[in-house]
């Protein structure tokens, strides 16, 4: 058995698995694969539908909000978010927490100025700012949730006089969210939603429009709304298991439910990091991430061992980023907190077999 703790693509649940690999061969008996069929077609729309009301109910989005499913990932809504919502000459507001953060506030310079309003850069993001004012003058103020390479996690979100918008890539439907406190909400599937391939974008409909600049279609989130997220062939597969997954959320649960137990893996994990003593945290204790945990080792030339126990014991995914070194336990939504155990067990026999060899 694998434990899989890869930071993205990341693990699904195995039932979905196996729901979708059925889907592959014949979906739903009709004969045709999902790879295969229409997505003008009865069966394919469908799927859409009930796909974008799994959305609305698990995060409880209010009326006034339109739910899309685009491609491109969330590194295309660092361009699109600006070219929507940034009039030409204007100016954005962003919050530095990370690479992914950071990537976001340059691609909105094509499009006009950008105010970062604070950063954590010059302690590596082992932290969130918290104390900056949002201009009120910026057309909307854009924040990462959770920062998958530094294991740092907004655990409580501002309140903005201007539209906020939010890359929750890493951490959408893992957490309670009040959506009416966004004007856009977009993320990646390929963490706690669905395989690669699909974006999942929640807009409010009245902060469109406003740009005052021509927008190609394909990049028109209004267009994407009046084609209810078909102006051109979606990533059908991608939805399809997208759905699969926020089905398996509702029938343990919810969003409710999930919290509680991911908040459960974190702690029992970060509990283990502070009391081991060949271990170490990298991340300020009120920032740490309940979605990726990352930790370093007191003596480094112990990780390459480290990692060939956890390799032994059948856990995977567990080397850090490249830019920070160490390791990284993303503990997704489908993770069982049984592997979290698993991790644990190896991290305490490899602090026994060193402290015995020493």
């Amino acid at each position: 058995m694998k434990h899989n703790f890869g930071a993205g693509p990341g693990i699904l649940p195995h039932e979905v698995l196996k729901q979708a690999a059925a889907g592959v061969i014949d979906l739903n008996k009709i004969g045709l694969s999902i790879l295969e069929i229409s997505h003008r077609s009865a069966e394919f729309e469908s799927i859409l539908d009930e796909a974008v009301r799994l959305v609305k109910e698990l995060l409880g989005v209010p009326e006034g909000y339109s739910v899309l499913f685009m491609q491109g990932g969330a590194s295309t809504q660092f361009a699109l978010a600006p070219y929507n919502l940034l009039p030409e000459g204007g100016k954005a507001a962003y919050l530095e927490t990370g690479v992914w953060a950071n990537k976001a506030l340059k691609e909105a310079k094509y499009f006009g100025n950008v105010e970062i309003v604070a950063t954590s850069k010059e302690s590596n993001f082992t932290y969130i700012p918290k104390d900056y004012t949002i201009p009120e003058d910026a057309a909307y103020f854009h924040i990462t949730s959770n920062n998958t390479i530094y294991g740092t996690q907004m655990q409580a979100f501002p309140k903005s006089p201007i539209p906020m918008v939010c890359d929750m890539s890493s951490d959408i439907f893992s957490r309670k969210i009040n959506v009416a406190d966004f004007g856009l909400i977009y993320a990646g599937a390929q963490k706690n939603m669905g395989p690669a391939g699909a974006t999942l974008v929640i807009i409010k409909d009245d902060i469109l429009g406003k740009s005052g600049r021509k927008i190609p279609s394909m990049f028109n989130y209004q267009t994407q709304i009046e084609g209810g997220s078909m102006y051109n062939t979606p990533p059908c597969f991608a939805i399809y298991v997208s759905m699969l997954t926020l089905n398996w959320l509702k029938s343990k649960g919810g969003v409710e439910a999930i919290e509680q137990e991911n908040i459960a893996k974190a702690r029992v994990l970060y509990e283990e990091i502070d009391r081991n003593p060949l271990f170490k945290p990298v991340c300020a204790v009120e920032d740490r991430s309940h979605m990726n945990v990352c930790f370093v080792m007191e003596n480094p030339e112990h990780e390459k061992p480290f990692l060939k126990l956890c390799e032994d014991k059948g856990i995977v995914g567990i080397k850090g980023h490249r830019s920070v070194g160490g390791f990284r336990a993303s503990i997704y939504n489908a993770l069982p907190i049984t592997s979290v155990y698993v991790l644990i067990d190896a991290m305490q026999e490899f602090a026994e077999k060193t402290q015995v060899a020493q």
